[in-house]
């Protein structure tokens, strides 16, 4: 069976990777792109790589334009999904790449976002741990899904197996990521000026601001329940998150630490990420002493992974590298679209990335 897919937000960053991926989709057939101010001009014009796609021309965002396909992609702004959503009860699958069902929590949406509130969908982190199982099996058959964070899945991707193993203490966790710009979209804004970033690393979002952080809050509360089935979903996840605006067009390098566990010894730590991810085609965990480069993934659906165990410090060192496109965003939205719909998981997706 060959599917129909609409993507909207066809000439923005996130929409423009689900276009390159799905272009090579052996099981779909991309039959209309959507953009708002972009509308009536060529594809082509805005995702000149894309050249198995020039004869596409962008359409309105509309839901009868989005309407009466098998599945539809919402790569658009946080915030705007949800009218869209709203109105596409008859599609049989909808994929949001936006934050708009992503949160449990009425409370955290409101002191991160605004505006009005929608229900959350399964979440698209298919190696996620999550109560007795990997997220994984919750998509199977899943008709609404929610496209992950790409800071928010580097960092849960980081931490789950400790919080789930019971290994690290998730009261106490810092992380500091590099981040490419393209994690912000294409809009013009004068912070994101080549002449404003080359030469420079600038953070943002600073003191708890960062909209992912409730996102990584409630995943690492999902892994907590996974070690233990009793914990409260209330459990305490506290983390310090600071990202690092860098001069790289994409990639994400999140550097992550928490308490070693009271007990837990260098090899209960090290087996709980190997238990977690020795099956996993695309979060893979190096050997010993090594730690991923962002130039490893570019291109690919793979998160790298690096651990160490600093005993002067009590405290486990995570470091993983991830393309906030592909793996963060789209990669990551195509394969939970392909185990909602029984295909195989990595299909159209590579774990090799691109060099130089």
């Amino acid at each position: 069976m060959t599917y129909s897919v609409a993507v909207s937000g066809a000439s923005g960053y996130a929409g423009g990777e689900i276009l390159r991926i799905l272009a090579a989709h052996p099981d779909v057939e991309i039959r209309t792109v959507t953009a708002h101010s972009n509308a009536g001009q060529p594809l082509i014009q805005h995702q000149p790589h894309l050249r198995s796609l020039a004869g596409l021309t962008l359409q309105e965002t509309t839901p009868e334009v989005l309407a009466g396909h098998d599945i539809v992609f919402l790569a658009l702004p946080h915030g705007q999904s949800g009218q869209y959503t709203d109105a596409l009860g008859d599609t049989p699958l909808v994929i949001d790449a936006g934050a708009d069902h992503r949160l449990e929590s009425v409370a955290d949406w409101e002191q991160f976002y605004g505006g009005d509130f929608h229900e959350p969908w399964v979440y698209g982190v298919p190696e996620l741990p999550v109560a007795g199982a990997k997220q994984r099996d919750r998509l199977v058959g899943a008709t609404r899904i929610a496209a992950p964070g790409c800071n928010a899945s580097t960092v849960s991707l980081s931490l789950a197996p400790g919080v789930a193993g019971g290994v690290i203490d998730p009261s106490d966790i810092v992380t500091v990521l590099a981040v490419g710009p393209s994690g912000a979209g294409k809009s013009l804004k004068t912070s994101l000026l080549a002449s404003e970033i080359l030469g420079s690393a600038n953070p943002y979002a600073v003191g708890g601001t960062h909209r992912h952080i409730p996102e990584i809050q409630q995943a690492l509360r999902a892994a907590a329940a996974a070690g233990d089935p009793s914990t409260s979903a209330e459990q305490r996840v506290r983390i310090s998150f600071t990202p690092v605006l860098v001069p790289m067009s994409r990639g994400i390098l999140a550097t992550s630490t928490a308490p070693i566990a009271p007990g837990a010894s260098d090899a209960d730590i090290r087996g709980a990420w190997e238990a977690a991810y020795a099956d996993e085609t695309f979060v893979q965990l190096l050997p010993a002493g090594e730690f991923p480069r962002t130039a490893d993934v570019l291109g690919a659906n793979t998160a790298l992974m690096g651990l160490a165990i600093d005993r002067a410090a009590n405290r486990v060192v995570i470091v993983t590298a991830v393309d906030n496109l592909v793996k963060g965003t789209a990669g990551a939205a195509v394969q939970s679209m392909n185990i909602a719909l029984g295909l195989a998981e990595g299909t159209a997706l590579s774990v090799n990335g691109v060099a130089p």
